[in-house]
């Protein structure tokens, strides 16, 4: 566990004193926050003329300014965060401290959380951050607790797999550059797969959706949260989290 918490602080330490993780944290805020201030608009804008006109029906905080703002965050996401994945293992090879890791007493198991971990912290500030904006929503009196927590959890599934999968690309890769394009496609792809089923009624349209990341995204977003989806992140976390751990180990062995 002490070899755990080593290559959690020294992966941080790596993040915080290069310029990555404030780049990726300074443009994801600057996207949040402009969607955010884009959906209180739309919705102030709404209720106004609601107001005006009593026939018009309103639409609540939750439709008008959660929903569309998850949303469009896991798509930030999705954009944003092979940015965190790409260097964990691919720049050890590229160094050649991938070599020199195996002469340590230090587990594989070790190095894989230890490094997921902390990519998995940074991500964890760039959604604390965007607390902020629920403050202010309290503060208006145009609170949805329920919908802001279930969303919250549902980003933090959603980017604990995107993490997962970009591990493992970056395990497989020696190019951080070519390790961020291939996890953002796959990232990608598996976001189209929701799309796709749309057009096909088959059975094959109801396993493709089930496959979508952003599919088991979408009741997080509504505030229902569903076994099935809690399910399937931890599931999909933890398969990439098992091909890394046994990609890692195949290198180890090959020498």
């Amino acid at each position: 566990m002490g070899n755990f918490w080593a290559i959690f602080k020294r992966e941080l330490t790596v993040y915080f004193t290069s310029p990555m993780a404030y780049a990726v944290l300074v443009i994801f805020l600057l996207i949040a926050g402009y969607l955010f201030a884009s959906s209180v608009s739309y919705y102030a804008v709404v209720s106004l003329e609601a107001m005006q006109n009593p026939d018009m029906a309103g639409l609540n905080v939750a439709d008008a300014v959660l929903n569309p703002l998850f949303g469009n965050l896991s798509v930030v996401m999705l954009l944003m965060l092979p940015a965190l994945t790409m260097r964990l293992l691919a720049e050890e090879k590229k160094s050649g401290t991938f070599e020199l890791l195996f002469t340590y007493p230090v587990r594989d198991i070790e190095v894989v959380l230890g490094k997921y971990a902390a990519a998995l912290a940074v991500f964890v500030v760039m959604l604390a951050l965007t607390a902020t904006y629920q403050i202010l929503l309290v503060y208006l009196g145009k609170s949805a607790a329920g919908v802001a927590v279930s969303g919250y959890l549902g980003l933090f599934l959603a980017g604990a797999a995107f993490l997962a999968l970009g591990l493992l690309v970056s395990a497989l890769s020696e190019n951080q550059i070519v390790a961020a394009v291939v996890t953002f496609g796959c990232l990608l792809l598996l976001y189209l797969l929701g799309w796709a089923s749309n057009m096909i009624k088959s059975d094959l349209g109801s396993v493709l959706t089930h496959l979508s990341l952003m599919e088991h995204f979408r009741n997080f977003s509504h505030g229902v949260v569903d076994t099935v989806d809690l399910v399937y992140y931890a599931c999909f976390i933890f398969f990439f989290i098992f091909l890394s751990l046994r990609t890692l180990e195949s290198k180890r062995w090959r020498g």
